[in-house]
């Protein structure tokens, strides 16, 4: 809040990795991403001083991104071509399941969920948000998230078996 570059630089690196993610959730085009999350901490730079510390930062970040996610994608909607995310399932070494390749056949399944299931199922497993806190980032409704949740799990393991088969229980 008092400029220090240095500490908003700690910051950043904290959670650009989180930010990215939740932004290709929505616009699903890493350059866009990777735009929309720069103008994002711009924005947060910003409006540090208006920060009352009525929620946890990483939530009101997330909020700004997610919002400024939003906001890109219905401004460049009718120009931008969406990243066609095509997984070739045949090349997937399935017996190789180590920790190395989990992260990656998430995030295979995640992009195939709708955006609001993989965007809660983000911001509660890898942002670690409550549902309250999620609430506060996205505008959703606690039943919504609740709902998403469920559905998003249910069809997170629906992908997974898709991509995996038998090895899904490696997984797991």
């Amino acid at each position: 809040k008092q400029g220090d570059i240095r500490s908003f630089e700690t910051l950043v690196n904290r959670y650009k990795d989180v930010s990215l993610n939740l932004s290709y959730t929505i616009l699903k085009n890493k350059e866009y991403s990777e735009d929309t999350v720069q103008e994002a901490f711009v924005k947060v730079y910003h409006k540090l001083n208006s920060f009352k510390f009525k929620s946890s930062f990483k939530t009101w970040l997330y909020r700004i991104v997610i919002n400024t996610s939003y906001n890109n994608l219905k401004k460049n909607q009718k120009y931008s071509v969406q990243e066609d995310i095509h997984i070739d399932e045949s090349t997937i070494d399935k017996s190789s399941l180590d920790e190395e390749y989990q992260k990656e056949y998430i995030n295979m399944a995640l992009n195939k969920l709708n955006n609001n299931e993989a965007l809660v199922l983000r911001l509660h497993y890898l942002a670690e948000l409550s549902i309250k806190e999620i609430e506060k980032a996205t505008g959703f409704s606690s039943s919504k998230i609740k709902t998403s949740l469920h559905r998003g799990r249910n069809n997170l393991h629906f992908q997974l078996k898709e991509i995996l088969g038998n090895e899904i229980d490696d997984l797991l």
